[in-house]
């Protein structure tokens, strides 16, 4: 039986875009690929606005926590997507399988300025955009050449 692929998302806390990209590619993918989140620096808890936000969507995050970049470093990861500025300018360690590795820019939700409502849905905007790519990420042959699903995964980040 071989192992299904294995995709860690990166933030910097590992709080709620990350969080979120982990929890609709487990649901997305179900047992057909091993999602992952963690952070270089980890908030040590999931923020509220990710936790609302998926739930509104309809997505767990049961067993879910945050957790630190050094968790997974002796576990083989096909791909690494980073989802905030500053963890794709940070050095990441050398992952096992030389995976490849992408930077998809989200606006971090938790910055959001305005009501509770607005924040929320600011929260739910970026939960929707990540279940597009990842809906989209899901339909690409995860064990083509690492070269051309570099590109892949990099043209879902503009689309």
């Amino acid at each position: 039986m071989q192992t299904p692929p294995a995709i860690l998302f990166l933030c910097t806390g590992n709080a709620c875009r990350s969080q979120m990209a982990e929890s609709i590619l487990r649901h997305l993918g179900g047992n057909s690929i091993q999602s992952f989140s963690a952070g270089s620096h980890p908030a040590g808890f999931i923020h509220p606005l990710a936790i609302d936000a998926m739930r509104q969507l309809g997505f767990s995050m049961k067993d879910q926590r945050s957790k630190s970049w050094d968790e997974f470093k002796d576990k083989p990861i096909d791909i690494v997507i980073t989802l905030c500025e500053a963890a794709a300018a940070q050095t990441c360690p050398t992952w096992v399988g030389a995976p490849v590795c992408v930077h998809w820019p989200l606006p971090d939700p938790t910055y959001c300025i305005g009501s509770e409502a607005e924040r929320l849905n600011a929260a739910i905007d970026v939960a929707n955009e990540l279940h597009d790519r990842l809906e989209r990420l899901l339909k690409v042959d995860l064990a083509g050449c690492s070269d051309v699903l570099s590109d892949t995964l990099a043209a879902l980040a503009s689309s």
